[in-house]
């Protein structure tokens, strides 16, 4: 049996590069936002779902991000209702990929894994973390979002230090070397206690 460690950490951690690093070092990924992504794409499981509740939400056959904030921001019990049809098929999404992987780690990249309780569901949690400057930095540099929306996110998420607290590994994601070496040494460390 595989494996399971729950990748997660705030936003502009750097997950999605330690995501890859964990891919080169030999374990099958798993992306949470991905599942997202296949599932409102044209012919995607959330579409018909999501357009019996929502009809203003899809867009062009696929389900609307821009159309979803919008319906959100109008209606308090949106979200809750949204989350109750998204995350049923996330979660088939992902015991599908957990029942064809053939790796002997599996890395579950989600960005949530705390806040929803998930990290009980893997072996070992590992979170990226680097100072908040640097994170601030990062997430403004994208030009997707001014500095009171990366707040909002932030007051959603639990606060790094509390991610790292409760973490069995944490990767400093101040440089891609850096980051590759931990990487490989938590690969490594799981690989020698399997063997054990």
């Amino acid at each position: 049996m595989s494996f399971r460690l729950g990748l997660t950490g705030s936003i502009g951690m750097g997950k999605s590069t330690t995501a890859k690093l964990f891919a080169e070092a030999g374990c099958d990924v798993w992306d949470a936002d991905a599942a997202v992504h296949r599932l409102y794409a044209r012919g995607g499981a959330a579409v018909a779902p999501m357009q019996a509740a929502f009809p203003g939400a899809i867009v062009d056959g696929e389900v609307s991000r821009a159309a979803l904030k919008t319906i959100i921001g109008e209606d308090s019990g949106a979200l809750n209702r949204i989350e109750a049809i998204v995350h049923p098929l996330v979660a088939e999404d992902r015991a599908e990929f957990a029942e064809k992987a053939s790796t002997d780690i599996l890395v579950f990249d989600i960005p949530l894994l705390f806040e929803t309780g998930g990290n009980e569901r893997m072996d070992a949690v590992v979170v990226v973390s680097v100072d908040a400057e640097v994170q601030r930095r990062r997430v403004l540099e994208r030009g997707t979002m001014t500095e009171a929306q990366l707040e909002t996110i932030l007051a959603k998420q639990v606060p790094d230090a509390e991610k790292r607290a409760m973490a069995d590994y944490v990767i400093v994601t101040d440089t891609p070397d850096h980051a590759k070496e931990q990487v490989e040494a938590v690969v490594a460390d799981i690989r020698g206690k399997r063997n054990a």
